[in-house]
């Protein structure tokens, strides 16, 4: 992800990794699931059909929220549960063009600390994040 705000602009990555904490909550919360943007993507998670039956974990490159969310609008309406995980800006166009008619959304208390792909330091974003939960079951 790239986080747009103040300094990160000049030099944000698209690909700063989820904490392993929120990860292992989803997982707790949802069982194993499917992450069709992971770090090192050996795919092209927009190209493919996402499993169902299966939970999707996506945590998209901030550069291209919109692509992805709509991505995760067409996958839930095959079915697919999703759990999208954006910064809370509840005022842009894909959020209501493609969330919020058909998600859970949940506020997350503080920042998340995302990881840094090379470096491994983890930094607290500077903007809040909601996890926008489509529940695909009985929508295939």
């Amino acid at each position: 992800m790239t986080f747009r705000n103040g300094g990160y602009e000049s030099k944000g990555f698209d690909n700063w990794m989820t904490p392993q904490n929120l990860l292992d909550e989803i997982a707790e919360e949802f069982g194993d699931f499917y992450d069709p943007c992971p770090p090192n993507p050996t795919e092209d998670g927009i190209a493919l059909d996402w499993p169902i039956g299966k939970p999707v974990f996506v945590n998209p490159p901030y550069s291209q929220i919109a692509t992805w969310s709509e991505k995760c609008r067409e996958q839930f309406e095959r079915g697919c549960t999703v759990i999208l995980l954006i910064p809370a800006r509840t005022d842009t166009r894909y959020f209501h063009d493609f969330i919020v008619d058909v998600a859970e959304v949940r506020f997350i208390n503080g920042r998340v600390k995302f990881v840094h792909p090379e470096k491994g330091v983890c930094k607290a974003a500077p903007f809040p994040s909601i996890l926008c939960i489509m529940d695909g079951v009985g929508n295939e």
